[in-house]
């Protein structure tokens, strides 16, 4: 019994690891050789139609409609930056649109604030908060409209909120305003808008495209980084949904009450917040060629994004979250926020985990450290199970020898003889006499597992890991260890754990189980080094048990040998019974 739970727990492990890091498919995105533009530029009155071909000296030349004069706007496009605690942004007066948003405390590659707004886009592609509305002409107009900014200079909010306005007006009776409000210390990410569009004074309805997202759309690490293309999300009716490239090609638009909509990859999110109102949400699956020399140095041929646009009946007043994937700076926004994290279907014990880890680091100061010191804990806390699995399992490797003898009687009968059934009955009652539970072994082992998946899968998502160094060569505890020396050291434990664990397989079966700790070698080089760690920790925790373990079965309360020799004696009962009448054949005299 116990064989089979130790090789399903490797192989669930080690399909989990697989399939988390090498099995796991990008979307796949329809590719784009020709981008298509959201926001095509066909106004007529911003660019004329021009004839070609044989018939076109038929067709009368439309002079260019030239553009609506600006009443109220900038003469030329020119940046505004803002400046907070956690973010650097720029935005543009052409459109009143964002050109960069930079994370303060997540850094690129180079060790540079992170750029979240994709760069070296088509010009056909909009950019974050392009106003646009139900009339094409007039968004055309908007798109490329020089808004008036409420603040001619950089601007300096350090912790505290702000605000900056654009405004539009031209001859025709259009007018466009965009407010962005910037929130204070501990939402510094969440970015309120409001904006409206008339013309003549009549309301119109007001879209806000938010254009590719999110970040580079490529790993820039390589193959020492795990690939977690930008997906669509969004919460609808309690729960979060996530369609994929294929739901987006059939349904790409989503309407009604939606907690939250957005683009997320592993670690951050762009998320609009329309919270209990009603809104629309539109995705669209983006595929781009990676620039040079990016292409060159990186090895990477694609970008994959997903675009998208939120569009409400009339004036818009809504958060947007552009920021990372941390629990606690979601929660702070909505609590409902937290579930963009991708926890699996270990949420439920992940959160806790998470948690945890974040309350111990809070003293020790290092994620590594931390994780060192959550396993220890959680191994002291699983103890009491395992020494039961384990002295269970050791029970049953010490009767195996009469249990082997039993099946040797029974073997020459067919298994559907009555005999046969005999040699059960037999079993079960060597087990009654000797004080043994097959399934003893297995509950105590099956109850713990859920810890250990639960924990995997909080090291794959937990941002705090992104960048956080643990000590000498490892700078990073969501990339792989570079020299592979804490992978190497986790094959070896495992190898010594392997050795050490009581077994009743035979000689061939528990050869094939020693290839367990070079098989998980392997797949545990390119594997996060938090997740590495957790492993070999786990590991010299359990061999440090199974020698308390042994040690306490070999002792008992009085310093009298309790199973140490059981081997022994166990083959002479096994001699003996084996020596018993065999029973006889069907037929047999």
């Amino acid at each position: 019994m116990e064989k089979r739970v130790f090789l399903a727990i490797f192989i669930s492990f080690g399909i989990l690891a697989i399939y988390q890091t090498y099995i796991v498919p990008p979307p796949a995105v329809v590719p784009v050789t020709s981008p298509m533009p959201e926001a095509p530029n066909d106004n007529p009155a911003l660019s004329a139609p021009t004839q070609t071909g044989a018939g076109s000296a038929a067709q009368p030349v439309v002079p260019p409609v030239p553009p609506p004069v600006a009443l109220v706007g900038d003469e030329l496009a020119r940046d505004i930056v803002v400046d907070t605690d956690a973010v650097h942004a720029v935005f543009s007066t052409e459109g009143a649109t964002l050109k960069s948003w930079r994370l303060k405390h997540y850094f690129n590659e180079l060790g540079e604030p992170l750029e979240l707004v994709p760069e070296a886009l088509p010009p056909n592609y909009p950019r974050p908060f392009t106003l646009t509305t139900n009339e094409e002409t007039i968004s055309n107009v908007l798109r490329v409209a020089k808004f008036r900014p409420s603040a001619d200079g950089p601007l300096s909010l350090g912790s505290a909120p702000g605000t900056l306005s654009f405004e539009y007006q031209d001859e025709t009776g259009l007018t466009a305003r965009k407010n962005f409000h910037f929130q204070p210390d501990g939402q510094q990410y969440l970015l309120n808008v409001d904006a409206s569009v008339d013309v003549q004074g009549v309301a119109r309805p007001v879209t806000i495209r938010m254009g590719p997202s999110l970040g580079l759309g490529y790993t820039a690490g390589g193959f020492m980084t795990a690939s977690y293309p930008a997906g669509a999300l969004y919460y609808q009716d309690g729960s979060v949904e996530r369609p994929s490239t294929s739901d987006l090609e059939e349904q790409p638009a989503y309407e009604g009450v939606l907690r939250f909509a957005g683009v997320g990859d592993h670690y951050f999110l762009s998320a609009a917040i329309p919270g209990t109102r009603s809104a629309r949400v539109e995705f669209q699956p983006v595929t781009l060629p990676v620039p040079e020399p990016e292409a060159t140095d990186t090895g990477s041929q694609e970008r994959v994004f997903v675009s998208y646009s939120v569009s409400t009946t009339g004036a818009m007043n809504m958060p947007f979250f552009l920021g990372p994937k941390d629990f606690d700076i979601l929660k702070s926004i909505d609590t409902q926020m937290v579930r963009a994290i991708d926890f699996g279907i270990f949420a439920w014990l992940v959160v806790p985990l998470l948690q945890t880890l974040k309350w111990i680091n809070g003293y020790i100061g290092n994620f590594g450290w931390s994780i060192v010191v959550l396993t220890i804990v959680l191994n002291i806390i699983m103890f009491p199970l395992r020494h039961r699995s384990m002295v269970s399992m050791r029970k049953m490797q010490e009767i195996q020898p009469e249990v082997k003898a039993i099946q040797k009687r029974y073997e020459k009968f067919k298994l559907t003889d009555p005999e046969r059934q005999k040699m059960n009955t037999e079993t079960m009652a060597l087990y009654k006499q000797k004080g043994v539970n097959p399934a003893s072994g297995c509950v105590p082992m099956l109850l713990t597992m859920p810890v250990l998946f639960g924990f995997y899968s909080m090291l794959a998502v937990a941002i705090e890991l992104r960048g956080a160094p643990f000590f000498g060569w490892i700078h990073d505890l969501a990339k792989m260890d570079p020299l592979f020396i804490t992978p190497l050291l986790m094959g070896a434990s495992m190898f010594v754990q392997q050795r050490m664990t009581p077994s009743t397989a035979d000689p061939s079966q528990q050869k094939i189980f020693m290839f367990m700790p070079i098989i998980f070698t392997g797949m545990f080089l390119w594997a996060p080094s938090g997740l590495v760690i957790y492993w070999l920790m786990s590991n010299i925790m359990t061999i440090g048990q199974q020698y308390l373990t042994n040690h306490l079965i070999r002792t008992g309360p009085k310093g009298q040998t309790n199973g140490g020799s059981g081997g022994t004696s166990a083959e002479k009962r096994a001699k003996q019974a084996g020596s018993a009448a065999t029973p006889k054949a069907k037929g047999q005299k």
